[in-house]
């Protein structure tokens, strides 16, 4: 269920993981995952409120433009896939979590980092170009920059995120 700009920001964040697993000499079995995560962790975003409520569950009090990770993880689930690492990177890509394995951040780095995005192109390519080699340290400024946006608009702090904050800072 994705429209033609959400498959092509999927691919861009696929070949955004795919590039930064091949530049980490990750394994097979660790860039498979990343590619995964990144194929389908927004393959229910653009479903409606009533696609998604039957696989949100205990997410159905998140916004509505958090509940199409949870939704897509729970589809992925009764499918068939079990790799948890997968599973929770896309259930919580949009908030963050603070017990993600290294998916889950790799996820959340590209998500944000994708060069389609049009705001602050310069300092998100820098970082992009920057993964690869400090990931850790790329991922807090990631982490952090989210968490500024959102209080500075004066949107809501998800105990996710900050769950994110905390196990990176």
């Amino acid at each position: 269920m994705v429209s033609p700009r959400r498959r092509a920001h999927i691919e861009r964040v696929t070949t955004l993981l795919d590039t930064w697993a091949t530049e980490m000499s990750l394994s097979a079995s660790e860039s498979a995952a990343w590619h995964d995560a990144g194929r389908w962790h927004d393959a229910l975003r653009d479903a409606g409120e009533e696609e998604l409520r039957p696989w949100v569950g205990p997410q159905a009090s998140l916004p509505i433009h958090a509940q199409h990770g949870p939704a897509a993880a729970a589809r992925l689930a009764a499918e068939g896939e079990q790799r948890a690492e997968v599973l929770d990177a896309i259930r919580w890509h949009t908030l963050g979590s603070g017990s993600w394995s290294r998916v889950g951040h790799a996820l959340y780095l590209a998500d944000f980092l994708e060069p389609g995005r049009s705001f602050a192109t310069e300092e998100r390519a820098a970082l992009r170009a920057r993964v690869p080699h400090e990931f850790t340290a790329c991922l807090r400024r990631v982490v952090q920059w989210r968490l500024e946006s959102s209080l500075r608009d004066g949107k809501p702090l998800f105990p996710q995120t900050i769950a994110l904050w905390n196990a990176v800072r």
